[in-house]
């Protein structure tokens, strides 16, 4: 009868049960399709032509970089995770992928991405998605988010520079366009993710993370939700009369202000019950249709110009 060696079966590897499921939810696949959709913009709006190859690998990149975070994210975050309904089935907290697998998954990506992109595309845009990859992994995960109710206030300038990226990639410079886009996404970040923290502020609070709701309340919450949505809507149609954009998009853009306005005054004036809460998640869901339908109007007025163009 053999004698089992409990000392090597503790410090023998352990096998991991992940398949690839679980690594493409480490990428975060919702939040990876807004990144290559605004940085899409950002590079179909730029004022030159790029090779379709070169595009999509500008395109893949920052896809793979923007993954990369999110793996990072995760891996950082495990022990948060766990602690909240929202993300407690996650790979990590459920045991099918190991924190230090994560951590090498996203490190791996961010490496290679980054790479790829100064080495096929141009060194600016590269240096740009580095810069991303570190300030959403480093300044927001690592140090904001823990520590300062406005972890996603400055947090969210990460979430805004694809579409500079994507620019980037077409260009090898920076411009105005780009740095407006930029400025729309950073405004319309704390509406939307104070909306989700108001109907969760529960798992936030368990969870110990300091989210607007749960440090200075609902109230105070709902007040700030309207102020930047105020100027969001400022934000977002500035480029109109400054001539940047065409009209197509400034009457989108005041329609979509108007009507993101409505929902932020409403979850504003209504605080108490099943309503409030309705309002909350409307604004949360509208919000999100917000930004796809402003740059959506953005790729639509370049594909009519081209189309006219060669009709012309």
């Amino acid at each position: 009868m053999s004698v089992v060696d409990h000392n090597a079966l503790e410090l023998s590897p352990r096998i991991s049960e992940a398949d690839v499921a679980d690594y493409i939810a480490l990428l975060k696949p919702r939040v990876m399709s807004l990144v290559v959709f605004t940085a899409l913009v950002g590079l179909v709006i730029a004022p030159v032509h790029v090779h379709p190859v070169m595009a999509f690998t500008s395109l893949l990149c920052i896809a793979v970089g923007a993954g990369a975070a999110g793996a990072l994210n995760m891996w950082y975050e495990s022990d948060i995770d766990a602690k909240m309904s929202r993300t407690a089935n996650r790979p990590i907290p459920r045991g099918r992928v190991a924190p230090q697998e994560a951590l090498a998954f996203g490190m791996t990506l961010a490496f290679f991405s980054v790479m790829t992109l100064g080495i096929l595309v141009n060194w600016i845009a590269g240096a740009l998605l580095a810069f991303t990859i570190f300030f959403y992994v480093v300044i927001y995960t690592m140090v904001l988010k823990r520590r300062t109710a406005q972890n996603i206030v400055i947090g969210g300038a990460a979430g805004a520079l694809p579409p500079v990226v994507g620019w980037a990639a077409a260009t090898g410079s920076l411009s105005v366009e780009p740095l407006l886009l930029f400025l729309i996404i950073f405004f319309w970040t704390p509406p939307h993710f104070w909306a989700l923290a108001l109907f969760r502020s529960d798992d936030y609070a368990r969870a110990g993370v300091p989210m607007l709701p749960v440090v200075a309340g609902p109230d105070a919450t709902r007040l700030q939700i309207l102020l930047y949505s105020i100027v969001l809507a400022a934000v977002a149609v500035a480029p109109w009369p400054l001539g940047y954009f065409d009209a197509v998009y400034g009457v989108t853009s005041l329609l979509l202000g108007a009507a993101m306005l409505a929902f932020a005054i409403n979850v504003y004036r209504l605080r108490q019950g099943r309503e409030a809460s309705r309002v909350t998640r409307r604004l949360f869901a509208f919000s999100i249709f917000y930004l796809f339908a402003l740059f959506a109007t953005l790729l639509i007025e370049v594909v009519a110009r081209a189309v006219a163009s060669s009709i012309w």
